[in-house]
């Protein structure tokens, strides 16, 4: 915490001056006191003596002078005298710096020029340059940190000197720049602004970079050339590093962030390697600065260390949460029922297992990945019964102590369903599940076996939003033996183990249990040890967010809610009668998420979710202060322990939106606590709905408004009330000068959520929803009776100890928070009461400012009209700025539009010109498509003429072949006939017969016919010769025509042929082609005329 964040915001009134957290001092107003005065442009101030109580009870004396930044000067320096830092202000959660702004070196430069003292970080965002800072040299306490910063320690002073040998230097390195980060620990973040800046570097430098070997020494940039230091960092400022991924273009590259100017600011610095393989070597130099101690650096080297008995046995807790689908799109923690051991699943819900592993003793080893996550139903399981589930994430937490490996697990699935089944009231059954590890030291993968108990409700069971995480934890004890060289598979590593045994705790317990029947074991499994045990008594305040509030409810009590609320949604308007007694016995836990939202009225708002969406987006101008404020808030809960974690995410989200939402008011401290305990209950939309009823129609936000007038007011009736409730414990304030201011401050403005267990902060929230914002009266009375018998020994400064340290504590046992709920119910202060006292302080008031004399009434009122003033006048400025930006803006955007109306313009004239040449060009092609068509039309007229003169030749030429066929069959039928009477004629005649055979072929002659006849043979030989030759001449000639018929009809034939290819070829032509797309179009057009 840092100067101003130890001022912390203050609120300055004629009568006190007091925190608002009230945790690190208080200023208190001692009227009696003698007070030198002091001058402002000649006139006297206010003479109101001021006191700074620190935790130790030591006080300084401040001179009010009425204006807030002048106090808050004055503080500064107090706080920064040497003999009041040593009795060491106390912040929440850690011990900071009080170093002041004279111990500051010059800020950072930058590769650009700028003006020397000027801050680099102050510029514009988007514009990213190349900064080279030089380091603060200022002294500050060394917190702890791991590898992310949170766990290396430091042991002397940051600035003693480290030999050089004691550091790595790593050459070949190239500076890309540095950029301001709002989360230095979120590696999403580191990833994103190592892209922007490898991306956006114009002017890379190469330097060489020495990383010292001990958490105590500096890491330094030097210039390659000449050697000399350019920058240097401690390394108990550096909170992270982290390297590109691979397969990215920033796989060459790493980064460190560190905190600048007392953790104001959060700058991270870029680099790039020209040798790939160094970003690993250089991260492992890291790790090992941030690890180890010089003196226990030297230590090591002198002797080695001396092995513990149990050197080979490891110690392992492993803790199991199952989280279950809660309906909105989150995975929420499942509840326990009453025996604490058994998870609470409801039927049918989508599922996931987390499993938490940390190793609790010995050398630290290694897990570098799980390989399986495996459940089945039952106990005693084979490793055959066990299904695997799907991974959806392995790696370190945040603080790298532990190891998280989260699966998913459908229910629905045959193997789960009997874990997936409603199981009888008085019934549960056991479920497995296992671990597989692979540990870089062990030789073989190490099962972690779970055996839990679970319970199988119905899935219309009513919703809550859990906000503690019991998990389910057993603890294993890993034997291991050192190989030796020969034994090892991989014999390059150094150190290697093998697995001698692997027990658990429940398992050991059964061992003893077996070897000594007699001694009955006090429990089977370890659980998470309570987070409400009593603490030692120490002078050290409660933590906020301590404490664990149990969802255990009787079975009544929950019927008789359930039917209550059912009532309720009926009629939401109107509170049911029973409500009021109902909710000053408490609100069940697993209900107040819903109860809390129907007693604000928030059971209708989707406008406001919506609105909350848009909010989240827009910029706060109190960032910085609500960023300071969430580390603070509730450190002692696991929600939100973790830095950058869901809980502190959702935290600043709800305040940022709020201090954009309400811009009279703004964010004012503890309003992050009251946020937290609505996010326990509920989701951040319905949280920040919750949070703005409370602030308006609670009245919440009046006790900020105008010099916190009103909240003086409550402190006017709690002493009244405690004059008339508690008269000796109002004089003993008296006496000591103790006013009410002084100790309620907190109580008021946070509700009691700051300090107190969560278990009475809960009950407090339930009554102050369902009565209003009185009950704070109650509380408080409440909490000074059960007290005023301590409080009446004490004196100042022992009473504001008091009410510090042990009132808080006295509350963390969840009985005696009972007690003075029931104390506080039992109060009776009626409105009418509170009333009257409000205008008994206003007529002292207005006695005090007409009993003041004119002269210091005027200062005053002048004081706060000239503070209006410039208010005002700051306000009128940032107007006229953004005004005048707003028109210099509407410039840019009319230039832009009437140079895009040109644009538009010219691109309309042109579009107009292509669409006169577009109907030219419609009309000429409409003109060649009627020539087209009209030649088309002559031209298929002139084919179909073509194509009926070639029908009717091939027709004709048909016919006279047919003809001539005919002719040719009655020439070869007469033929034949003729032959047939030759050859009947020639059988008949017996000398024919002897010339010609049967087949018409002329025989031989014979020489015996007689002389006589031999002449009228000749004659008869001859005609037949010549009747012969001429029948020969006639088939000759008949075979000619017929050959001349086939002739014919093969031209006739082949011109057919010719022809139809012809009007074949002509259909398949260009012009075709164009013709028919043409009519196509043609016809289209006519159809959408049509």
């Amino acid at each position: 915490m840092d100067d101003k964040g130890s001022v912390g915001k203050i609120s300055v009134s004629s009568d006190s001056v007091s925190t608002l957290n009230s945790e690190d001092f208080v200023l208190v107003s001692r009227l009696g006191d003698e007070t030198p005065s002091s001058t402002n442009n000649g006139s006297d101030d206010e003479k109101t003596g001021l006191k700074v109580i620190s935790e130790e009870g030591v006080s300084f004396k401040i001179v009010g002078n009425g204006s807030e930044q002048q106090l808050q000067r004055e503080l500064e320096d107090v706080l920064m005298d040497p003999s009041v830092a040593d009795t060491g202000l106390r912040s929440e959660a850690t011990m900071e710096s009080l170093g002041g702004e004279g111990d500051r070196d010059p800020l950072p430069t930058t590769a650009s020029p700028v003006a020397p003292g000027s801050d680099p970080l102050s510029a514009p965002p988007p514009k990213l340059e190349m900064v080279l800072p030089v380091q603060t040299a200022q002294e500050s306490e060394l917190n702890e940190r791991s590898y992310r910063a949170d766990e290396s320690s430091s042991e002397g002073s940051p600035s003693s000197p480290i030999p050089d040998e004691d550091s790595v230097v790593f050459s070949q390195l190239t500076y890309l720049g540095c950029a301001s980060v709002n989360a230095p620990r979120s590696e999403v973040e580191a990833l994103r602004m190592m892209s922007i800046l490898r991306g956006q570097c114009q002017l890379p430098l190469d330097v060489t970079l020495s990383v010292p070997g001990v958490s105590e020494g500096t890491v330094r940039l030097l210039d390659p050339n000449t050697s000399t230091e350019i920058a240097n960092y401690p390394i108990y400022k550096i909170l992270f590093c982290v390297r590109g991924h691979d397969g990215t273009p920033e796989s060459d590259c790493f980064a460190f962030t560190e905190s600048h100017f007392n953790a104001e600011i959060f700058r991270i610095h870029v680099f790039r390697c020209q040798i790939h393989e160094a970003v690993s070597r250089i991260l492992y130099s890291f790790a090992t600065a941030f690890r180890r101690s010089a003196k226990k650096a030297v230590l090591s080297s002198q002797q080695p260390a001396p092995l513990t008995p149990d050197s080979d046995l490891f110690t392992f807790t492993v803790s199991q949460e199952i989280r279950e689908d809660d309906g909105k799109g989150t995975f929420s923690a499942v509840a326990k029922d009453k025996d604490k051991q058994s998870f609470k699943l409801r039927a049918g819900m989508d599922k996931k297992i987390v499993i938490y592993v940390q190793q609790t003793s010995n050398k630290e080893l290694a897990i570098e990945r799980c390989f399986g996550l495996l459940l089945s139903p039952g106990k005693n399981v084979k490793n055959s019964d066990m299904h695997l589930l799907d991974l959806e994430s392995m790696g370190k937490s945040s603080d790298g102590k532990s190891y998280i490996i989260t699966g998913s697990w459908n229910p629905n699935t045959p193997q789960f369903q009997p874990v997936n089944e409603e199981t009888p009231k008085d019934k549960f059954m056991y479920m497995t599940t296992a671990v597989d590890l692979v540990i870089t030291e062990v030789e073989e993968p190490v099962r972690f076996l779970l055996e839990t108990r679970v319970r199988v409700c119905s899935p219309n069971d009513r919703l809550f939003w859990p906000f503690g995480k019991r998990n389910y934890t057993e603890t294993f004890y890993l034997k291991l033996r050192q190989m030796e060289r020969k034994e090892r598979k991989s014999p390059a590593s150094d150190t290697l183990y093998e697995v001698v045994s692997l027990e658990s705790e429940t398992e050991r317990e059964k061992r003893k249990t077996t070897a000594c029947p007699g001694v009955m074991p006090t429990g089977t499994t370890v659980l998470s040890p309570p987070e409400d045990d009593e603490e030692e008594d120490n002078d050290e305040p409660l933590l906020s967010g301590s404490g664990d509030v149990s969802k255990e409810c009787a079975e009544k009590i929950l019927e008789t809610w359930g039917d209550l609320l059912s009532k309720w949604h009926l009629n939401l308007s109107v509170r049911p009668r029973q409500l009021p007694a109902l909710v000053r016995s408490g609100i069940p836990e697993a209900l107040r998420g819903e109860v809390w939202q129907l007693l604000a009225g928030c059971h209708n708002n989707d406008h406001q979710v919506e609105e909350y969406r848009t909010l989240i987006t827009k910029e706060s101008p109190q960032d910085s202060a609500i960023t300071r404020d969430i580390n603070r808030t509730f450190p002692a809960h696991d929600y939100f322990k973790d830095t950058g974690g869901d809980g502190q995410d959702s935290l600043y989200k709800i305040c940022k939106a709020y201090s954009v939402y309400d811009e009279e008011i703004g964010y004012c401290q503890g309003q992050s606590f009251l946020a937290a305990v609505l996010l326990l209950h509920m989701p951040e939309e319905q949280a920040f709905s919750v949070l703005v009823k409370i602030m308006f129609d609670y009245g919440l936000r009046d006790l900020f408004k105008q010099n916190f007038e009103d909240l003086h007011c409550k402190f006017f009736q709690l002493e009244r009330l405690m004059q008339e409730y508690l008269p000796d414990l109002y004089n003993h304030f008296l006496n000591v000068g103790l006013e009410a201011h002084m100790y309620a401050s907190q109580w008021f403005l946070t509700l009691f959520t700051a300090k107190f267990p969560l278990y009475m902060v809960f009950h407090i929230i339930d009554l102050l929803l369902c009565e209003g914002i009185s009950v704070i009266f109650n509380v408080a009375l409440a909490l000074l009776k059960t007290s005023k018998d301590d409080l009446i020994q004490t004196d100042f400064e022992g009473a504001l100890k008091f009410f510090r340290v042990p009132v808080p504590k006295r509350y963390r046992s969840e009985e005696n928070a009972k007690k003075l709920m029931e104390l506080a119910c039992g109060m009776k202060i009626s409105q009418k009461k509170l009333k009257k006292f409000e205008k008994e302080y206003h007529t002292l008031r207005e006695q005090q400012e007409q009993q003041e004399a004119p002269i210091d009434r005027y200062e005053r009122e002048n004081r706060r009209l000239q503070e209006a003033n410039m208010r005002l006048e700051q306000e009128n400025d940032d107007l006229a700025h953004e005004l005048v930006s707003s028109k210099i803006a509407l410039r840019k955007d009319l230039d832009n539009a009437e140079e895009k109306a040109d644009a538009l313009n010219k691109e309309l004239l042109l579009t107009k010109q292509k669409l006169v040449d577009s109907e030219d060009e419609k009309r000429r092609l409409e003109e060649e498509s009627a020539q087209l068509k009209e030649m088309c039309r002559r031209e298929l007229d002139k084919s179909e003429s073509e194509i009926k003169k070639n029908g009717s030749i091939i027709g004709e030429y048909k016919q006279i072949c047919s003809q001539l066929s005919e002719r040719l069959e009655k020439q070869q039928t007469a033929n034949r006939g003729e032959l047939e009477k030759i050859r009947f004629k020639v059988e008949g005649c017996e000398k024919c017969s002897s010339l010609f055979n049967k087949e018409g072929r002329v025989r031989a002659p014979v020489s015996t016919a007689p002389a006589g006849g031999s002449e009228e043979q000749d004659e008869e030989k001859e005609g037949l010769k010549s009747q012969l030759r001429e029948m020969e001449l006639e088939l000759a000639q008949t075979k000619l025509q017929l050959v001349e018929a086939e002739c014919k009809i093969q031209d006739l034939e082949h011109h057919l042929g010719l022809a139809l290819n012809e009007v074949q070829a002509a259909k398949k032509t260009w012009f075709n082609r164009t013709l028919s797309s043409i009519k196509t179009v043609t016809g289209n057009q006519g159809k959408e005329t049509t």
